[in-house]
């Protein structure tokens, strides 16, 4: 499971603000986010296992998150790996909804695509959701279609409105957010395929299991003048801060 909500024009102070946690398996080896070294003008975490990423902002303005599709559809060695939607986008020139017309949904596992290049917002999924330019708004995913009304979706929405709202959308209460360990109703468990306990504690917008859980939360903040703010702290399998990266720059004119 993951969770990325999204405010996009709401704000005339911060016009796109993203807050997101990346649950992964503990022993996936992931690199700390930064700048890459190979590509200069991205700032994300890495996916050591299939080299792509989660959620990434290039100098330029543009970002992009993935989560995964929880269904039962099995997995092919040949599909390409989905951390690479994120990379793809962040390195073109596309306006997001001309990017997701480029996709072939066959080549993926399932996943859902937000990505906006400051002047439009978009989304994409491959389970059942055709492409949609997003209005101004806030928007809640994880690992079902856009606006799914699981409880970890409405609370994390509600409470990004009401920080907005009084003001107060800032690192310190947005960590906040992301760290609620309240798990959803039980009727939202689904223990099909999971021992009940780990089905569970995954309803959770920040989850904690010895093997799987919330491995970092990631603040996304532009302001009005052009200034971006990126902080992603990092989390053990304990629940407990394990490490902070954060960076300020001002996206750059000139979009390659």
């Amino acid at each position: 499971m993951c969770l990325v909500v999204v405010a996009f024009r709401v704000s005339a102070n911060t016009p796109l603000l993203v807050a997101a946690n990346r649950d992964e398996f503990h022993a996936r080896p992931t690199q700390a986010a930064g700048w890459w070294a190979d590509e200069p003008d991205i700032i994300a975490g890495r996916d050591l296992q299939a080299g792509g990423t989660w959620l990434g902002v290039h100098r330029n303005g543009r970002f992009a998150a993935v989560t995964n599709f929880r269904d039962a559809q099995a997995e092919h060695g040949k599909l390409r790996s989905r951390g690479h939607l994120v990379t793809e986008f962040l390195r073109s020139n596309a306006a997001p909804a001309d990017y997701l017309r480029t996709i072939h949904p066959d080549d993926y596992a399932g996943f859902n695509l937000m990505l906006t290049d400051g002047a439009s917002l978009a989304y994409l999924s491959n389970r059942g959701s055709d492409l949609r330019e997003l209005p101004a708004g806030i928007y809640g995913l994880s690992n079902a279609t856009l606006d799914t009304p699981w409880e970890k979706i409405e609370r994390s929405k509600s409470r990004l409105a009401a920080l907005l709202e009084s003001g107060q959308a800032n690192e310190t209460h947005l960590l906040r957010l992301l760290g609620d360990r309240a798990k959803g109703p039980l009727e939202e468990v689904d223990s099909d395929r999971l021992p009940f306990a780990t089905a569970h504690a995954i309803t959770a917008p920040f989850i904690v299991t010895p093997e799987y859980g919330t491995r970092c939360s990631t603040i996304v903040r532009a302001d009005h003048s052009g200034k971006w703010h990126f902080l992603e702290r990092r989390f053990n399998p304990d629940g407990n801060n394990a490490g902070d990266s954060q960076v300020s720059f001002s996206a750059s004119v000139d979009r390659q």
